[in-house]
């Protein structure tokens, strides 16, 4: 199985390629496209329409020589949602499997994003999953967390992140979800629990759509 990954960052494609390491996808071949001048639009100007234009058009091209496409950017995200009700190709955005395991946990949840940009998309993604399990998920911003990840200092990024998760867990959260997929790396990190991440999920959601059109 061929699943197409659009990443806004470089550093995205060892995380996919980490997770997709998992005996679960033996048989997917990853592609990777690269495009940071999606989220820099973002961070200038907000998610506009010509943006989300230009990232259903880039997501389809993908879609013309891939069984699945994933999404990886939480900021572009919604574009997700518009390029597949144009293919019978799924297209996914990573983070919508991790919204719904987190709604569907039953224990009090909370979701954790670095990035400014990814505040509000993700909030409504999360809403939308905790409204349909009749639960409730905050989700918070790690302050400055984007700064360091901007700054190339990934390691930094990825202590602030754990250390959020971990105050998390000591406030009574009892699942806590990394909401970018960036993030993931530091679930290794924290020392009070185990956060759910997004990158695993979403390949798995992939794998299970991208068979079922397969079938079809």
């Amino acid at each position: 199985m061929r699943i197409a990954c659009l990443h806004t960052a470089d550093s995205n494609i060892a995380v996919f390629e980490n997770a997709a390491k998992d005996d679960a996808f033996a048989h997917v071949a990853l592609t990777h496209t690269v495009r940071p001048d999606l989220l820099a639009q973002v961070e200038q100007g907000g998610f506009t329409a010509q943006l989300e234009n230009e990232v259903v058009a880039v997501l389809l091209e993908l879609a013309a020589d891939a069984d699945a496409v994933v999404l990886t950017c939480s900021s572009i995200g919604p574009a997700a949602a518009t390029a597949a009700a144009q293919t019978r190709i799924p297209v996914l955005r990573v983070d919508e499997a991790l919204a719904h395991a987190t709604a569907k946990s039953g224990g009090r949840a909370i979701a954790l994003c670095a990035a400014p940009t990814t505040l509000e998309p993700t909030r409504i993604l999360f809403d939308n999953a905790a409204q349909a399990e009749n639960a409730i998920v905050e989700v918070r911003l790690v302050l400055t967390a984007w700064d360091l990840f901007k700054a190339g200092d990934r390691d930094g990024y990825l202590t602030m992140i754990a250390e959020a998760a971990d105050r998390a867990f000591a406030e009574g959260f009892e699942i806590v979800a990394l909401a970018q997929a960036s993030m993931m790396v530091a679930a290794d990190l924290c020392r009070a629990g185990r956060p759910l991440t997004s990158p695993g999920a979403g390949l798995r959601a992939a794998v299970t759509a991208g068979r079922a059109e397969m079938a079809v």
